[in-house]
């Protein structure tokens, strides 16, 4: 049951217009991650479902991109996600994204701290493709959590 309102299970965008302004600069900000991020589709969907297990949040567990399986987006690949360090199915970029993405959910600092990481991150993504994967991290931290939190639409699969 919502924390905020009086919304429906399954209604996972209602609660934005108790803040109409920030409800749309939200939602703005959620479309130009999906639709302005230059991350390649698989790289970014190995990121945000691992952040979506970090926050507990089930919409966002449930979430599938329309053109995910013409990218190869199998169930499979989102059911290993909680195993990212070990299943075979991840390429090497992928896993650097869901390493990133774990530990800006989980242990921000010693990711900025961490030489080696960022080494290893250097030999998949330039700078630009860096910066796409931490604003699409902060969008997915914040989202999940908010929606975990208030638990808003958590019945709910979204369809991108």
């Amino acid at each position: 049951m919502s924390r905020i309102g009086d919304f429906a299970d399954d209604d996972v965008t209602g609660f934005a217009q108790k803040s109409p302004d920030l409800g749309a600069a939200m939602a703005q900000f959620s479309t130009a991650v999906y639709t302005k991020n230059r991350l390649p589709m698989r790289v970014r969907e190995a990121a945000r479902i691992v952040i979506a297990h970090a926050n507990e949040c089930v919409v966002c567990q449930n979430t599938r991109d329309s053109a995910g399986e013409d990218n190869g987006l199998t169930e499979e690949f989102y059911d290993y996600a909680t195993q990212w360090r070990t299943w075979p199915g991840y390429s090497d970029a992928e896993r650097i994204a869901m390493e990133f993405a774990h530990r800006f959910a989980t242990d921000h600092t010693a990711l900025r701290d961490d030489e080696d990481f960022w080494r290893r991150a250097a030999a998949h993504f330039d700078d630009e493709l860096l910066t796409d994967l931490a604003i699409s991290c902060a969008m997915w931290v914040g989202m999940g959590r908010m929606l975990r939190t208030l638990d808003i639409g958590q019945t709910c699969k979204i369809t991108l």
